[in-house]
């Protein structure tokens, strides 16, 4: 097995290798410091420099308007199921969730421990092969906020688009494929993601909110839990993941400099096309999961025949440097991660392997 692999892992998943060279390099000996950046204090002006360039990144990367804040939090997004309704939802209102996979369910129960909610859509009862229509989603009467997850990474599907609720603020888990593409991040209320899939370790997690929210937070909930104290603090209101945001901002500069969401987003479709293309041309060897329509560019999932090949294909993959592809118990079968950090090579590689497996065992 070569010294580096292919890590298709769904998270943590790969980082980029330009990344991974500079934080070695800073590791000892952080800007002059005689410290690593493990050990430096997140009130010196060192880490407060990290901790303002990463916000200012995020923004212009997405787009983000000036009346948006971005902070740092810990917990994972599993902590922001609960913080998001108890932050946004008044007393006696209802929040809207749409249902395409695992973790929009666990957002959706979640939620329900604090608040009233309604399932405006699912395609549960399809094995979450597909994203909801657009005229399938049944808003409440009047909801405090419409979350839905972008990217599903045990189904392998993607919103090719945003649905458009007027007035009604819209919440995104965009853990799986936040940075991926391109889109319109005034459209979104409130956007929180864990770095450990797209945007770096794990230890931190993104949460884009507008600045209208935060003037609205109860006081009686959790103190950590409160956006609006932590955007008065910027993110520094305790003791931050601070080599987490370091790695962060290493990545969202190497995303900058390689040309941001615009050749991000055409690099991820070339990807993503390879190893379709291989799964559309195998006359049904290989067989997806995820309708064509709502197919995502960052979790690709398929079967194979049985189950005897599926587990022969992840160990063969393996022994060619190839690892991770192992599906989800949910759906079985291959799942392929292929986020901003996985290179072209990468999914060429996986691509020749499916059509040399098949050849073998065909």
């Amino acid at each position: 097995m070569p010294e580096r692999v292919f890590n298709f892992n769904p998270g943590p998943a790969a980082l980029p290798l330009p990344v991974l060279e500079e934080a070695q390099s800073e590791l000892l000996n952080f800007k002059g410091t005689g410290m690593s950046v493990l050990e430096i204090s997140h009130r010196s002006k060192e880490y407060e420099a990290i901790n303002a360039e990463a916000e200012a990144l995020i923004k212009e990367l997405l787009g983000v308007p000036d009346n948006y804040r971005v902070l740092f939090l810990q917990g994972g997004a599993s902590t922001q199921f609960a913080a998001v309704p108890m932050n946004l939802v008044p007393q006696g209102a209802t929040a809207d969730y749409i249902l395409t996979g695992a973790w929009a369910e666990k957002a959706y129960q979640e939620a329900g421990k604090f608040i009233s909610t309604h399932v405006a859509a699912s395609t549960k009862e399809l094995n979450y092969t597909r994203i909801p229509d657009s005229d399938e989603i049944k808003l409440s009467e009047s909801p405090a906020y419409v979350h839905l997850c972008s990217n599903n990474t045990i189904y392998g599907t993607q919103f090719q688009s945003f649905p458009d609720f007027g007035a009604v603020p819209v919440v995104a888990d965009m853990s799986s494929d936040i940075l991926s593409r391109r889109f319109d991040a005034s459209k979104f209320a409130l956007i929180y993601a864990g770095a450990q899939k797209n945007l770096g370790p794990a230890g931190v997690t993104v949460v884009i909110i507008r600045n209208d929210l935060l003037e609205k937070i109860p006081a009686s909930i959790p103190t950590m839990l409160r956006y609006d104290i932590h955007a008065k603090n910027d993110s520094l209101y305790n003791t931050p993941p601070a080599f987490a945001v370091y790695m962060v901002n290493l990545v969202l500069r190497w995303l900058k400099n390689s040309g941001g969401l615009e050749v991000m987003e055409k690099h991820n479709a070339e990807k993503g096309g390879l190893i379709y293309n291989a799964i559309d041309n195998s006359g049904g060897f290989y067989r997806g999961h995820a309708g064509k329509e709502s197919r995502s560019l960052m979790n690709i999932t398929f079967r194979l025949p049985s189950e005897d090949l599926e587990k022969e294909f992840a160990s063969a993959a393996t022994k060619e440097g190839m690892v991770g592809l192992k599906g989800h118990r949910s759906v079985g079968g291959i799942r392929a991660s292929v986020y901003n950090a996985m290179s072209l090579d990468g999914c060429q590689a996986l691509a020749q392997f499916m059509a040399a497996f098949q050849s073998k065992n065909g």
